[in-house]
């Protein structure tokens, strides 16, 4: 029953969203939608799937995190980047009165470091898993 619940909330989630850009410029919305397939399948997941061949050969136990860190920075990025690169003028002080640069910094750090801890994590539990392979007498 609650995955039904949750599936009529998404629905509605969507609705709303699609309510939401039929009451912005379609020019707008599909330059946007437009942009962010193009930022996303021609650069940012192929420098994710390449960092992540990389760091295969040398660290397997990291290729897993570093890449959701990578992607989810890299869409992070694709939704700040219109109103970092192109602040538009304040006719509203109270809709962005934060300071957004500062603010994707911040989040960029903040999966930089969940990224760095899960990897960290996997690495000690692989370690672990190793010790206890490791036959008492062959120490």
């Amino acid at each position: 029953m609650g995955r039904y619940a949750v599936g009529a909330l998404g629905v509605a989630l969507m609705g709303l969203g699609v309510s939401l850009v039929w009451a912005q410029s379609p020019w707008d919305v599909a330059v946007w939608l437009v942009g962010a397939v193009v930022l996303h399948d021609g650069l940012i997941a192929p420098l994710v799937l390449l960092v992540g061949l990389g760091v295969a050969a040398t660290r397997p136990w990291a290729r897993g995190p570093l890449r959701a860190a990578l992607m989810t920075g890299g869409c992070l990025t694709a939704i700040a980047l219109p109103d970092i690169l192109r602040p538009g003028p304040v006719t509203n002080a109270t809709v962005l009165p934060l300071d957004y640069l500062r603010n994707w910094l911040v989040l960029l750090a903040a999966v930089a470091v969940a990224g760095a801890l899960v990897a960290a994590a996997k690495r000690v539990r692989e370690e672990r898993g190793r010790r206890r392979k490791t036959p008492e007498g062959g120490r």
